[in-house]
């Protein structure tokens, strides 16, 4: 590959808790319950009682087109226990 910048070498690109470089290897559930964005927000998990909650990331068996940082789908927890799915501790609720 070409025009590959080097693992962390892009601060600026960093989350609100300071994580970057998490795509890629799995898919992540995330605490937050699938729906649209609110814009504006402020802390903006939305934890109201539901079967699907929203995934992130791709998975190493997936397209570049899931990588991006703005692409999320939703899934049921209960339908999806697969090697491919997996959880990132970013901060406490």
């Amino acid at each position: 590959m070409t025009n590959v910048a080097p693992v962390e070498t892009a601060p600026l690109g960093a989350g609100s808790w300071g994580q970057q470089n998490l795509a890629g290897s799995l898919w992540e559930w995330n605490l937050n319950r699938y729906a649209r964005y609110v814009d504006p927000c402020t802390d903006c998990a939305n934890l109201t009682a539901a079967s699907t909650r929203g995934v992130r990331g791709g998975d190493f068996n997936t397209g570049t087109s899931f990588l991006a940082t703005a692409f999320r789908n939703g899934n049921n927890p209960a339908d999806k226990g697969a090697y491919t799915y997996g959880i990132r501790c970013a901060r406490t609720p």
